[in-house]
C-alpha cells in the first residue's frame, strides 16, 4: 500500500498548491508564493500531510528543469548577446560579495581563524552557500508579470546562469582544499568544454530541428524532440561536465529558441509544468523544512545568515548593474531578482556535509534562506515593476 501513497501525496500537493496560488493571486502576489506556503503547510513542519520522498524530489527536479527549459525557449538571442558582458560582471559580484559576506558572518559569530584551519574552511563554506542563485522562482514571477523577455529579465537570466558556473568553480576550489580527490583545474576545463560542446552540438541540433520543423510544422513530434534535447543536455551537463542540470536545460532552450515553432514547444512544456511538475517543485521547498530541532542560537545565526545573504546579492548585483548603466529601479530589480536561493543552495550544502565542511545544524539556516528569499523575491519584484507604471518596456 505504501507504493500507492504517492497518488494521495500528489493530489494533496496539487489541490493545496492551486488553492493557495489563487489566494496569493487574489492578494496581488505571484502564485509561486502561495505554492511555497502550501508546501510549508502540508509538510512536516505544520500539518504533516505529505512527507518528502525520493520520488517527489525527482519530480521537483523535473519541474525546475522544465521551467528553465521554458525560460530558454523564451530567451531572445539578440537580447542575451547584448546583455552578456553586463551579465558577466553582475554575476561575478553576485558570487564574490556573498562569499565574503558569509565568511565574515561566520567569523563574527565564532571568531576568526587562521588560513587552513577547520574553522576557516567552515567560515568560507558558509560564504560558498550564499553564492548560489536559484533563478527558477524569479523566472516564474517574471513570466506571470509578462516581463521575462525584457532587458532586465534577460539580464537576470544571463547573470544567474553565469553565477551558477562561477559558483560551481568556487565550490570546487574550496572543497579542493579539504578533499584531496577534488580537482579544481579539471572543473574549470570541464566548464569550458561544456560550453564549447553546447556551441558545436547545439548548432548541429538546431539545424536538424529546423529541418524537422519545416517538414512537420506544428506537430507533436516537435515539442517531443525538443523536450528530449532538454533532458539530454541536462544529463550531459550534470554527469559528464559537473555543471548543474538546470544550466543544461536552459542552454537547450536557448538552442531551440530561434525555431519557428519555439512558441509551440514552450506552450506544450508549460502545460505539463503548470499542471503537475511546477506545483511539486515549488511545494517541495516547504516540504523540506523541519523546525523540530531549532535552538535559540541557531535561530539567531539563521536570521543573520538570511539577512546577509539577501543584502549581499542585492548590493553586489544591484551596484554593478548600476555601474553597467541600468537606472536605479532597474538595477534594484536585478539585485532582487538574483537573491533567490533554491536547489543549488541545497546541493552545495549537502556537498559541504559530505566532506565535513558544514555542520548539519546550519542546514536550518539554508532552508530558512530558501523559504524567505523564495517568498520575498516575487513580492518585491512585483512592487518594483509597479513603480514603472506604463513606462516599463517588455
Amino acid at each position: 500500500m505504501e507504493s500507492y501513497q504517492i497518488f494521495l501525496d500528489l493530489a494533496i500537493i496539487m489541490v493545496f498548491s492551486k488553492f493557495f496560488g489563487l489566494v496569493a493571486r487574489r492578494l496581488k502576489a505571484p502564485q509561486v508564493v502561495g505554492e511555497i506556503i502550501a508546501g510549508l503547510l502540508i509538510g512536516p513542519s505544520i500539518l504533516g500531510l505529505v512527507q518528502q520522498t525520493d520520488f517527489l524530489a525527482q519530480m521537483a527536479e523535473i519541474g525546475v528543469i522544465l521551467l528553465m527549459f521554458s525560460a530558454g525557449l523564451e530567451t531572445n538571442l539578440r537580447d542575451l548577446m547584448r546583455t552578456g558582458v553586463k551579465a558577466l560582471f553582475i554575476a561575478c559580484a553576485g558570487v564574490f560579495v556573498p562569499l565574503a559576506g558569509g565568511t565574515l558572518l561566520y567569523m563574527a559569530f565564532y571568531g576568526t581563524a587562521p588560513f587552513g584551519s577547520e574553522k576557516f574552511y567552515q567560515a568560507v563554506f558558509i560564504g560558498v552557500i550564499m553564492t548560489a542563485t536559484s533563478v527558477s522562482i524569479t523566472v516564474q514571477s517574471l513570466k506571470e508579470m509578462g516581463k521575462l523577455k525584457g532587458d532586465v529579465g534577460t539580464t537576470i537570466l544571463s547573470a544567474a546562469i553565469i553565477d551558477d558556473v562561477i559558483g560551481i568553480v568556487v565550490l570546487t576550489f574550496v572543497v579542493g582544499f579539504k578533499d584531496p580527490e577534488s580537482n579544481p583545474g579539471k572543473v574549470v576545463i570541464n566548464t569550458v568544454l561544456f560550453f564549447v560542446m553546447a556551441l558545436i552540438v547545439g548548432f548541429i541540433l538546431y539545424k536538424i530541428m529546423k529541418m524537422v520543423d519545416f517538414r512537420y510544422p506544428h506537430t507533436h513530434r516537435i515539442p517531443i524532440l525538443g523536450l528530449a534535447v532538454c533532458f539530454v543536455f541536462s544529463y550531459v551537463a550534470e554527469v559528464y561536465f559537473g555543471i548543474a542540470d538546470i544550466t543544461g536545460a536552459y542552454v537547450a532552450g536557448i538552442i531551440l529558441c530561434s525555431l519557428k515553432d519555439s512558441g509551440y514547444i514552450e506552450k506544450q512544456v508549460d502545460t505539463n509544468s503548470y499542471m503537475l511538475f511546477g506545483p511539486v517543485f515549488f511545494a517541495s521547498i516547504g516540504l523540506k523544512t523541519n523546525i523540530d530541532n531549532v535552538t535559540g542560537a541557531i535561530v539567531l545565526f539563521a536570521v543573520c545568515f538570511v539577512l546577509v545573504a539577501l543584502i549581499c546579492k542585492i548590493v553586489g548585483c544591484g551596484l554593478v548593474a548600476r555601474l553597467c548603466g541600468y537606472k536605479g529601479n532597474d538595477a534594484l530589480k536585478i539585485g532582487v531578482g538574483m537573491m533567490t536561493r533554491g536547489e543549488v543552495a541545497l546541493i552545495v550544502s549537502q556537498k559541504g556535509l559530505s566532506v565535513g565542511m558544514l555542520n548539519s545544524v546550519y542546514f536550518t539556516a539554508v532552508i530558512l534562506l530558501i523559504i524567505v528569499s523564495s517568498i520575498c523575491t516575487p513580492i518585491l519584484l512585483k512592487i518594483l515593476y509597479a513603480r514603472d507604471g506604463q513606462h516599463e518596456l517588455t
